[in-house]
């Protein structure tokens, strides 16, 4: 690493403003030395265990021991001071000298000690964890004698622990690992890199394969893993009766969280053991137990039997700002299922074409040594008996080689251990998404940053792989079995005894009235009559496809329970062998209120949340014959209906938004209708035909011609000047609808899901508030007299009934939709001249899934509402409208609000200041979300 002054110094000068003491930087020295070399015992040293080093060197003559002094980067060791708080280092000195001078051989020599930077060896609290990385590099290490001018100097490296390495660092690693194993004339095993594509900032996500041949990952691919997919009870038969020959099964070890550093360099030093050594020997130890048993793996006995699948991380560029998120500001591993960033679109494809055995994604930093699986309660599309039996045995397996290669002493199973709050019910992480591929997943949580944890980790890769390659066989038959279990659309009860209530008691499978929890078949229409949103039906097809779900589309008109299909029809057959993963992603979840404590929202439903039609189909063999396999599919692009000069877009998709501020950059002129009339629904587009088709190509929108007789009338807008105060999430949904973000002064509107409204900030805006944060501080800031909320917990979450309203803002929805909320919130009563937008409704059925303990509090409360403010307008939603960029469906309301700002005829903003009336600041405090306490934090 070649950054060692210039990052010290950059980091020093980030430190002085906060404190006058600091690590002192490289000095221009006032003396001039003669320079001879300087023998030390070691040259690697780390921030997380303390190391002493043996220093030596002919100095010369007439050296006097007294004046002897040591340098580190030029600066006398006394200057290099320890961690002391914040971001201050003036505590006590780092490096000491523990044995004086002394001349031995016609040497100097002396001892050293290089401390604790942090005090510590974890450095897992945030406050360190966003610093210490400033001080890896390569430094000057030096003993002077003033006395004869002789210096005698040597080039020593700090590092986190031994093994850390920046981004920048890991493909060069990797390279040296194939450079070494092709410079060995014996070693003929086969390694791959591949780049799976490119993160937000444009680095590789490096990715490579290890395996005993070229043969062996020919067969899997082509030969092994198509038959248990198609046919598993024929390969389950000849794994019985020895028929299967050689093969083997893939183990995928993977990182998400790249802060959480550990699990990065585990697999870069379990790429180098199995790709270059013939043996390696580990130890496990049991739980509580001191006595340590040795272990030895036959490399080559190895990959007889499995496969390696390193993804080093999912998260380059969080490797490179040393952050938990991507550079979008989006948590990977709570990505997994919805798949709106680029690195999680890359890796769950490859996840879904290997199909690994056995995944283990590398984590830290919890209180404890964690290995999963996990608590109830479970998502029910996992086949959970044919998982937990063997996922506890590997963890085990697991566990015990983590401490015996560690000075860790313990670690636990929260399957085992806890009770509740680290379930499975949601597919977000990477290894819960592995498990609907079959594969047993584990996600793995060391207790601390630092060299301990380090082996620990390596320690897991080790017990895995011998756990996998000494039980292969029974392991592939019960992913098979669960392959087996969708081909034959078996819904097995033996799962029930898994799927409890809050209670401890067996629920099983929410079936309802049918026999099967899993239906015949999905139909996803694509014609007009059936579909509300053909853009969305087609990326949920793509999705469906890039995640290895087979989709059939149907050849010819279909009639199923009265409804006729036209020739074209996507139809998702649910006799598949990844069943468990189309259904999780396409049901409408389940109601877990009853739990105390959940990990993560646990409703996916894309159908519901990116607003789509979606059909079960109940009768077996409907689409028999009728259907032909789909490949690929395309995205669709809009088409212009007739010659007329001017075209009618319906506010029905999210691609229409998009193309409207593509139209407004562009400089055209775009109307929006303010009432409906003769085929022109309130908040619709009117754009010219000439700008259309100009401009239009990559848009899919429905169009309608606009004759000139049409006299409906429109409020033209402008180009929206959009301010973002809150969430990176809420700023990327944005940004994907093609808002340019500015800053608060220039904005015409602000949209905000934090605490930061004042009434000062949006004088002449509008402004649009989502979620308990921005409710509070609006209710805090006595704007509104006679608003008020509600909320149980900011982290509640469901899908539920609402009621819209029919108003400029909901234009392009229905009077009866669902929609979604992380904020367990609602609006109990609004301003006088307040227009409500949407109501929870009132039914006692209105709630439909996830986890909102007390959600019938919401039950007929308003949900949304419009109010004018002095010169602004004050929109308030109590849902999420942007959440993780998955609440696709409900983006089109954040357009409205917006696109209401930039009217020439908008409504009349307001009638001044409420005289008479007295505004109240409060000050009522939100606790942190339940998600932001989640999974993996502090």
């Amino acid at each position: 690493m070649k950054k060692h002054v210039a990052g010290w110094l950059a980091f020093l000068m980030m430190l002085s403003i906060f404190t006058q003491t600091a690590f002192p930087a490289l000095a221009n020295e006032a003396a001039e030395y003669d320079v001879v070399n300087l023998e030390v015992s070691r040259t690697l040293f780390s921030l997380t265990e303390a190391r002493t080093v043996e220093v030596q060197a002919d100095l010369g003559e007439n050296v006097d021991l007294g004046q002897l002094e040591f340098l580190f980067n030029g600066k006398s060791i006394s200057e290099f001071k320890k961690w002391s708080g914040g971001t201050t280092y003036n505590g006590a000195p780092l490096i000491t000298v523990v044995k004086q001078p002394y001349v031995e051989d016609g040497k100097v020599k002396a001892i050293l000690e290089f401390g604790l930077l942090y005090n510590t060896i974890n450095l897992s609290s945030r406050t360190i964890r966003t610093q210490y990385q400033n001080f890896i590099g390569n430094y000057e290490l030096a003993m002077v004698s003033p006395s004869n001018g002789t210096k005698a100097e040597a080039t020593v490296k700090l590092n986190v622990y031994d093994e850390f390495l920046f981004y920048d660092e890991i493909k060069p690693a990797i390279d040296q690992v194939f450079k070494q194993a092709d410079a060995d004339p014996d070693n003929n095993r086969y390694l791959e890199y591949q780049s799976l594509g490119k993160s937000v900032e444009g680095r590789d996500l490096h990715f490579v394969i290890l395996a005993r041949d070229k043969s062996a990952i020919d067969k899997y691919l082509n030969e092994t893993l198509p038959a248990a997919l198609d046919d598993p009870d024929s390969v389950i038969k000849s794994i019985q009766n020895g028929a299967i020959g050689d093969y083997q099964v893939p183990i995928w070890l993977n990182n998400i969280h790249p802060d959480e550093v550990e699990g990065v360099d585990a697999s870069v030093d379990l790429l180098k053991k199995f790709a270059l050594e013939d043996e390696i020997t580990f130890n496990t130890s049991e739980k509580g137990s001191k006595a340590v048993e040795q272990v030895t793996l036959n490399v080559d006995e190895v990959l007889d039997n499995v496969i390696f699948l390193y993804m080093f991380t999912n998260n380059p560029d969080g490797r490179v700002a040393n952050t938990r998120a991507n550079a979008n500001g989006f948590d990977l591993n709570r990505d997994n299922h919805y798949q709106t960033q680029v690195e999680t679109q890359a890796v769950t494809q490859v996840i879904a074409k290997w199909t690994p055995l056995s995944f283990i994604d590398m984590h830290g930093y919890v209180n404890g040594f964690l290995i999963e699986p996990t608590t109830p309660p479970h998502n029910p599309n996992y086949e959970y008996d044919l998982l937990y039996n063997n996922m506890i045995a590997e963890a085990n397996a697991m566990g015990q080689a983590g401490i015996g290669n560690s000075n860790l002493d313990s670690y636990f199973i929260p399957a085992e251990d806890w009770g509740d709050g680290w379930d499975d019910m949601t597919p977000a992480y990477t290894a819960t998404f592995a498990m609907l591929h079959g594969s047993m997943g584990h996600t793995v949580e060391v207790p601390a940053l630092g060299q301990d944890s380090y082996r620990a980790m390596v320690g897991t890769g080790l017990g895995a792989t011998s756990f996998v390659i000494e039980n292969k066989d029974e392991l592939y038959e019960n992913q098979l079995e669960i392959f087996k279990r969708g081909v034959n659309g078996e819904d097995n009860r033996a799962v029930d005894a898994y799927y409890i209530n809050a209670a401890g008691e067996p629920i099983g499978r929410i079936r309802g009235e049918n026999e099967n929890f899993f239906p015949h078949y999905y139909v996803i229409p694509t014609n007009d009559k059936e579909q509300k949103n053909t853009l969305e039906a087609h990326k949920m097809v793509d999705y469906l496809l890039r995640n290895g779900v087979k989709v059939e589309q149907t050849t010819k008109n279909t009639n199923v329970n009265g409804t006729m299909y036209p020739k074209g029809t996507f139809v998702i057959p649910m006799n598949q062998a990844k069943r468990g993963l189309a259904n999780a992603m396409l049901y409408k979840g389940d109601n877990v209120s009853d739990w105390g404590a959940m990990y993560d929202p646990v409703v996916v439903n894309f159908p519901a949340l990116r607003g789509f039609d979606v059909k079960e189909i109940r009768v077996p063999g409907a689409f028999d014959k009728v259907t032909a396999e789909v490949e690929t599919v395309t995205i669709p692009t809009g088409k212009i209906v007739g010659k007329t000069p001017k075209q009618v877009l319906a506010n029905s998709n999210n691609d229409t938004i998009k193309l409207v501020n593509e139209l407004l950059k562009k400089g055209a002129v775009v109307e929006k209708a303010t009432e409906t009339k003769a085929g022109v629904n309130r908040g619709d587009f009117i754009v010219s035909t000439k700008d259309l088709q100009l401009f239009g190509q990559n848009y899919y929108f429905e169009a309608t011609s606009l004759g000139t007789s049409n006299n409906v009338k429109t409020e033209q807008l402008s180009l929206p000047k959009v301010a973002v105060t809150g969430s990176s999430q809420l700023a990327f949904s944005l940004k994907e609808l093609g808002f340019d973000i500015t800053n608060t002064a220039n904005a015409d509107v602000i949209v905000s899901d934090n605490s930061s409204f004042s009434p000062s900030s949006i004088s002449g805006k509008s402004f649009i508030g989502i979620g308990v944060s921005t409710l509070n501080a609006v209710k805090n800031s006595g704007a509104l007299p006679g608003y008020d909320f509600a909320y149980t917990k900011n982290g509640h979450e469901g899908l539920f009934k609402a009621v819209i309203n029919d108003h400029m803002l909901t234009s392009g929805y229905q009077t009866d939709e669902l929609l979604y909320t992380t904020q367990g919130a609602w609006i109990t009563s609004v301003p006088k001249d307040a227009v409500v937008l949407a109501t929870f409704n009132n039914n006692e059925d209105f709630y439909v899934s996830g986890w909102w303990p007390s959600n019938e509090r919401a039950k007929g409360q308003t949900l949304a509402f419009t109010q004018s403010f002095e010169d602004s307008t004050i929109t308030l939603f109590a849902n999420d409208l942007a959440f993780r960029a998955h609440t696709q469906y409900s983006y089109r309301l954040l357009a409205n609000s917006i696109f209401a700002s930039v009217g020439t005829e908008v409504q009349k903003k307001g009638k001044g200041k409420l005289k008479g009336k007295e505004v109240k600041v409060q000050d009522n405090k939100i606790e942190k979300s339940l998600l932001e306490i989640g999974r993996d934090r502090d």
